[in-house]
């Protein structure tokens, strides 16, 4: 349903290192480059996830999902967090008052920021 969608970073540097790591296991590169803005894509090459610096005033908290093709790849992005010595929300899990085969974990970002890997098909399919 969503096209792109775009986060003010108040420390682009750092959110760049924790984006590009944190997403790795997903795919996710940084494919535009222009200074201020940047633009990370996954394995269809589109960028989708932009990160920009932010301009003053008040930032507030969003939540970004992205999806994972499987489990372990939502295993791996939390693996991923805790090197980064991310802020943990949830640990990978079943959340079955979403649906009975979402699986998911939830970190934070250098700004706050709630982001999700998700997985919506059971273990069985990945």
């Amino acid at each position: 349903m969503l096209d792109h969608v775009s986060v003010q970073c108040d420390d682009l540097a750092a959110s760049r290192a924790f984006y590009e790591r944190l997403l790795a296991p997903l795919g996710v590169t940084v494919v535009m480059d222009y200074g201020d803005v940047l633009g990370l894509a996954g394995p269809d090459g589109m960028p989708r996830f932009w990160l920009g610096k932010a301009q003053g005033g008040v930032q507030r908290e969003i939540h970004i999902a992205f999806s994972a093709p499987d489990r372990a790849t939502v295993d791996q992005v939390y693996a991923v967090a805790r090197e980064l010595n991310a802020e943990i929300l949830h640990e990978p899990r079943v959340w079955p008052e979403y649906h009975e085969t979402y699986y998911g974990v939830y970190v934070r970002d250098p700004d706050g920021n709630n982001v999700e890997a998700v997985n919506h098909r059971d273990a069985g399919q990945g």
